[in-house]
């Protein structure tokens, strides 16, 4: 289907929903590299057309797909980023703006607050890496391309995608994320599930069946960094000294990069809104196009907010 901007999700059937987002997830495909030409050059505000040169397309289809995907033109997506930046530059010592802004957009862009249940593993489950637990895994779009989705049993424990995923590898970029993934849970059973996948993400980007639980497994340390990422409202970013310092660690810099590196579920836990000091956003393991993507939508909420 072609979805229309103009319909507001909630208006459409879940069928029709579902749809929309495997259009967007499709669209960012189509558009990453064209976001991560922008994450690097908007601030040299770059024109429409040099952005369309860049990946080959026509300014009109450039224009069409790309709004499609974000719900603003590339225009307005980069004056968000930039506005973004001004604001920070502007809050006086304070790295974290002290308002939630609602990071939804009308139509497919929307992306539904999620109130997530967290329940932690004891510190024997997570030393045994997973040894006794069934997890049920399978691929699934989200707005940021294709994602795959890890259930345990009490909810969600990974969430990873496969392009941009910083392995280094040269090979199936799905099968590498599924042994990204893996390694963080070695001895576990793994089963696998498109439907299911399919499912949670219908929870986590359509907002149906109710509150999406997620079951964070690793080291007690990690999954205090984990929980203190929460507290960085949508719409606004957090530096790692601010991470540390949540998670009851203020000296802890490494140790909290690389728990907030180690985090096995992007995008709900927020580890994409964690920068450097100097505000630089620094690796992501995921892609830094993505995380670009990821603060850019984020970014438009605000700004549309302001």
């Amino acid at each position: 289907m072609a979805y229309d901007n103009d319909i507001p999700m909630t208006d459409l059937s879940p069928t029709d929903r579902f749809a929309a987002l495997l259009e967007r997830s499709a669209d960012y495909h189509r558009m990453d590299k064209a976001l991560a030409w922008l994450a690097e050059h908007w601030r040299d505000r770059p024109s429409l057309d040099d952005a369309a040169e860049f990946v080959g397309l026509s300014p009109f289809h450039f224009q069409r797909v790309f709004t499609r995907w974000a719900g603003v033109s590339p225009k307005t997506f980069m004056a968000a980023i930039a506005h973004a930046e001004a604001r920070r530059s502007l809050e006086a010592g304070e790295s974290v703006l002290d308002a939630a802004y609602d990071a939804g957009l009308s139509g497919p862009s929307r992306l539904h607050d999620l109130f997530i249940a967290q329940e932690a593993v004891t510190p024997g489950e997570a030393r045994r890496r997973g040894e006794g637990l069934t997890l049920t895994w399978g691929w699934a779009p989200t707005p940021f391309g294709e994602g795959l989705f890890v259930m345990a049993p009490r909810g969600l424990a990974g969430l990873g995608f496969a392009e941009g995923l910083r392995t280094g590898g040269a090979g199936d970029p799905k099968a590498e994320a599924f042994e990204d993934m893996r390694r963080r849970w070695p001895a576990a059973d793994w089963v696998r599930d498109n439907a299911v996948a399919a499912k949670v993400a219908r929870q986590a980007f359509l907002g149906e069946a109710g509150p999406l639980p997620i079951q964070l497994i690793g080291p007690p340390f990690h999954i205090q960094v984990w929980k203190a990422l929460l507290q960085i409202p949508s719409g606004a970013t957090a530096t790692y000294a601010d991470v540390a310092r949540w998670a009851g660690k203020p000296g802890a810099f490494r140790a909290t990069g690389a728990a907030v590196g180690a985090n096995p579920i992007s995008l709900l836990i927020p580890c994409h809104r964690a920068i450097a000091r100097d505000g630089r956003l620094t690796g992501y393991h995921w892609g830094l196009a993505r995380k670009a993507a990821m603060l850019g939508i984020e970014a438009v909420g605000r700004f549309e907010a302001a």
